[in-house]
């Protein structure tokens, strides 16, 4: 039994005669009236009584045209549903972040994927750069957003681009000596009790602070340890110590709060956002071209990884 089958049987029992339901259906009239006969003996029940009055469905042809209707129904939809998951329209997105990133591109690129995708389900999950990493190379994320690119086995068979930049800054309360000042020297840190990201979350942060301050550096070793910006700045303000972040944290608005560049300018680990290099579904593809639209330099890195425009190798 075909779809055109119950097709037939509908168109016949709408016009409720050959050769009307034939010319409807664009056939000849004998065709259809063997394709009826050969659909009666599939069913073993006659579906339609034959009379000079025209052609009607029997009770067996009631309840099967009923389910014909519902039958065709649910094709159409599933040939729609498998259209709309082709074109990245309906699915789900696993997305890892650090709370940084929703200081830079990621709102904006998060809420215009939204606005077109509406009916894709996001995941999203704040979480460490190494947790997001260990959870995108096992396939438990999708994309992952974090400080520098991904090391360690199974890191080679991602995909990882750039889209954001920063700077290292302090931060301190107004009451704090260094309020006022428009920077602060990494021998003015050193004496001071320092509050950081914590290393087994951000360890490329941590190693480029070690290389900053010493390997040895007694004000690393008693630092205190936060996991978010605004962690940072909250103890900062309530005079905990001198906050040390990137450069990104100044846009958040904080009453009390006094930012601080740090000399000599140091730069932080690339924002980066990374991806499965064979992971071609359709919904990562579209949500790479929003990223795209939304992030020309990261735009411009993937066309260089994997061509212009085109998604990644299944």
């Amino acid at each position: 039994m075909e779809a055109r089958h119950l097709r037939y049987a509908l168109a016949l029992a709408e016009h409720q005669h050959f050769g009307r339901a034939a010319a409807a259906l664009g056939i000849a009239q004998p065709p259809l009236s063997k394709q009826i006969a050969d659909l009666e003996g599939e069913v073993g029940a006659r579906l339609f009584d034959r009379t000079r009055r025209g052609v009607f469905p029997t009770a067996a042809g009631e309840a099967f045209l009923d389910r014909a209707r519902r039958a065709l129904t649910e094709m159409a939809a599933a040939v729609t549903d498998a259209g709309r998951a082709a074109r990245g329209e309906t699915g789900r997105l696993r997305l890892g972040f650090i709370a940084s990133a929703l200081l830079g591109p990621l709102p904006a690129v998060l809420s215009r994927f939204g606005r077109d995708r509406p009916e894709v389900r996001l995941e999203l999950h704040e979480m460490g750069t190494s947790r997001s990493t260990a959870a995108l190379i096992a396939g438990e994320l999708d994309v992952a957003v974090g400080l520098g690119r991904p090391r360690g086995p199974g890191a080679e068979k991602l995909v990882s681009v750039t889209i954001g930049r920063d700077d290292l800054v302090a931060v301190v309360g107004t009451a704090h000596p260094y309020a006022g000042l428009p920077s602060v020297s990494v021998e003015q840190l050193r004496r001071q009790q320092l509050i950081v990201a914590p290393g087994e979350d951000e360890p490329t942060t941590i190693a480029g602070l070690r290389a900053l301050f010493g390997e040895d550096s007694a004000a690393l070793h008693g630092a205190t340890v936060a996991r978010d910006v605004h962690t940072i700045i909250g103890l900062a303000v309530s005079g905990a110590g001198v906050g040390l972040g990137p450069s990104r944290m100044t846009s958040v608005p904080r009453k009390g709060a006094w930012f601080c560049q740090v000399t000599p300018r140091t730069g932080l680990p690339d924002l980066v956002l990374s991806f499965a290099e064979d992971d071609g579904s359709p919904v990562l593809t579209a949500f790479l071209a929003v990223l795209r639209a939304n992030c020309p330099e990261a735009g411009a890195s993937l066309d260089r990884r994997l061509g212009p425009g085109r998604p990644p190798e299944r």
